[in-house]
Parts: C-alpha cells; sequence; structure tokens
C-alpha cells in the first residue's frame, strides 16, 4: 500500500519540484551573462568618455566638420588633395569658418565615432541580454531599453554639437547624457545584484554610515558642478588665447577655478572617513568596502590629474584623465548607493543570486 504513494510523491517531485529548481538555475545562468555584458558595456561607455575627452583636449571635435558624414564622405579623406579646391569656401557658407583640413584631427574625430557606433551596439546587446532577466526583475529590462533609446538620443545630440561648432553649452549637455547613460546601466546593473548584495548584511554598519553617505554624494555633485564650469571656462579661454598660451591659462581662471581646486581636499577627507567606517563596522572584504576603497583611489587620480593640470601649465594629456577620473567617480558612488540599499532591505531571499553567495561564500559578478 506505500508503494502507490511513493510513486504519487515521485511525480510531484518531478512536476512541481524539479521545474522549479531548473528555472532557478536557468534564471541565475540568464543574471549572471547580463552581469557579464554590461561590465563589458560599462567599461566601453568609459572607454568612449575617455576617447571623446581625448578629442575635446586635441582640439579635434570639429576633425570632421559634418555628421553623420566627414568632410561629405562616409571614409574620410587622407588628404587635402581628396577634397574640392573650394572646400573651405563651401564650409564656410554653413557657418564654419577658417575649416582647414587635418589629417590627424580628422581620424581622430572618425575613430571616436566609429567608437560611438560600436557602444550602441553593444548597449543593444546588452538590451537584448536583459530580456531574459526579466522574470527576476522587470526594471532590469527596462532600464537596459532606456539606455539603448539614450544612446540614439546621443548621437542626435553629438550631430548638434557639431551644428553648434563646438558650443560648450552643448558640450557639456552631451556629457551629461553620457553619464545618464552610465547611470542607467548602473542601476540595471545593480538590479540584477540585488540578491548578491542581499547576502552581505549591513546589520553590523556604522550607524554614522549613511548620514556619511549622503554627504558624500552632495559633496560631489558640488564639485562636480564646479567641474564642469571650469571646463566650459577652460574652452573660452582656450578660444580666446589659443593653445599655444595653454601654460598662462590658469593666469585668466575665475574664481570658482580656486575654490574648486581646494574643495578637492574635503572631498578627499570625507571619503577616507566614509572608508574607515565601513572597515571598522563591516572588514576589508565587504562589497561596500571594496566599492569605497576603490572611489578613494578614483578620487586620488582625480586630485593628481587636477594639481598637475594646476601647476603644470594645463597639459593636454592629463585633461582626458581628469574628465575620466570624475565620471568614475560618478559611476562608483551610485553603485555604491544601490548596493547599500539592496544590502540594508533583505527582502527578495528567495532570489536566484542569494543561492549562489550562500553556497560559495563569495559574492559573483
Amino acid at each position: 500500500m506505500l508503494r502507490p504513494h511513493l510513486t504519487w510523491l515521485n511525480c510531484r517531485i518531478a512536476h512541481v519540484i524539479l521545474p522549479a529548481i531548473m528555472n532557478s538555475s536557468s534564471q541565475n545562468l540568464a543574471l549572471q551573462r547580463y552581469r557579464r555584458m554590461a561590465w563589458i558595456t560599462l567599461a566601453a561607455v568609459y572607454f568612449l568618455i575617455l576617447v571623446g575627452a581625448s578629442v575635446r583636449a586635441s582640439g579635434a571635435g570639429m576633425g570632421c566638420p559634418d555628421w553623420p558624414t566627414c568632410f561629405g564622405q562616409w571614409i574620410p579623406p587622407t588628404s587635402e588633395a581628396q577634397l574640392p579646391s573650394n572646400y573651405q569656401e563651401i564650409y564656410a557658407d554653413l557657418g564654419y569658418a577658417e575649416t582647414r583640413f587635418n589629417v590627424v584631427k580628422t581620424w581622430t574625430e572618425y575613430m571616436n565615432r566609429l567608437i560611438g557606433v560600436t557602444i550602441g551596439l553593444l548597449i543593444f546587446l546588452t538590451a537584448v541580454f536583459s530580456w531574459f532577466c526579466r522574470q527576476h526583475d522587470a526594471s532590469i529590462f527596462k532600464a537596459s531599453v532606456a539606455a539603448f533609446l539614450m544612446v540614439g538620443f546621443q548621437g542626435w545630440l553629438g550631430a548638434q554639437v557639431v551644428g553648434s561648432n563646438l558650443q560648450p553649452g552643448m558640450i557639456t549637455l552631451h556629457m551629461l547624457v553620457a553619464l545618464a547613460i552610465v547611470g542607467t546601466l548602473l542601476f540595471a546593473l545593480a538590479q540584477s545584484r540585488r540578491g548578491i548584495m542581499a547576502a552581505q548584511p549591513v546589520t553590523k554598519i556604522d550607524n554614522r554610515f549613511e548620514t556619511w553617505l549622503y554627504i558624500v554624494l552632495v559633496l560631489t555633485v558640488l564639485q562636480v558642478a564646479m567641474g564642469t564650469q571650469v571646463r566650459e571656462m577652460t574652452d573660452f579661454i582656450s578660444k580666446a588665447q589659443g593653445e599655444e598660451l595653454r601654460s598662462s591659462w590658469i593666469e585668466a581662471m575665475p574664481w570658482f577655478f580656486y575654490v574648486h581646486r581646494s574643495f578637492s581636499a574635503v572631498v578627499l577627507f570625507a571619503n577616507l572617513w566614509l572608508a574607515w567606517l565601513l572597515i571598522s563596522s563591516l572588514g576589508w572584504r565587504h562589497t561596500l568596502t571594496r566599492l569605497t576603497l576603490g572611489m578613494i583611489a578614483i578620487i586620488a587620480m582625480s586630485v593628481l590629474s587636477g594639481a598637475t593640470l594646476g601647476h603644470l601649465g594645463m597639459p593636454a594629456l592629463v585633461q582626458p584623465t581628469h574628465l575620466l577620473a570624475a565620471s568614475l567617480l560618478f559611476g562608483t558612488q551610485f553603485l555604491i548607493w544601490m548596493s547599500y540599499r539592496h544590502s540594508r532591505d533583505r527582502r527578495g531571499s528567495s532570489l536566484p543570486a542569494d543561492r549562489d553567495v550562500a553556497e560559495s561564500g563569495q559574492p559573483t559578478a
């Protein structure tokens, strides 16, 4: 009489429990693949920010005076002889005075555009990978698709930047949209990692940490805002004085440049205190501690590059590093904030990623 009951139980296991386990495993694999793709895409976006900053610092932004073509061609010329003899007059009529072909600047800007197209393809693939994470969290898919749509807007805005002949306000807006794309991708990535962070509780964290986290975020926003103003002033001075007088640009800077330079010390020490609160309460191995230490390294790079710009005559090679550090700082702080929320709110403990962390003892990517 017992055997029929055992058979019934085995059938229930096969039809209910095993599919649930397989579905959980499938979701976990989809999350791992998505996180891997998202990290690759984020690294590529930051590389594009570095390349774009290099284009701006080298004065190659108008290396292609039209968009999406370059000197009217999909593949730009390699010599001035390949252009019409009156090409300068043609572009002067379009509002681009003193257009002069420079093969280095032209191909620098063209490579920047090619990298931008590649980034668009990567973000599209990230959106495709996010489709398989819908059951885990629908916001992952929505944010990934939003990032892809924002890339389309960014491409249109790039055309407006060229059309405005590199107006500083348009360039700043172009940069802010790039950071918005980074923030959207980071949000999706953080949502895909919330099971990992929920498995790393912050019950023993110092009570002052959350307050200081928001203080640090406000300080960073203020510092980045001042840095944006300094960068626009640098563009204005460079046009007025020319690249050959780069070493004298600092003398023409307004008062907020010196406030921006001094305020970096406040940002650095505030973040050092934040890191100490984490180390003393959570130890060195917690993800929040590691992210915060990485943030301090980024701030150190920003301070060092900023000091080099201020004291060594604004070297062009250092400008992209300083801008990249500011962008990385924004991304790291956003990820810390999201990760802290997921560690603090331990809801969703049945997520597939939670079991992976519990079994291995180490968080996955």
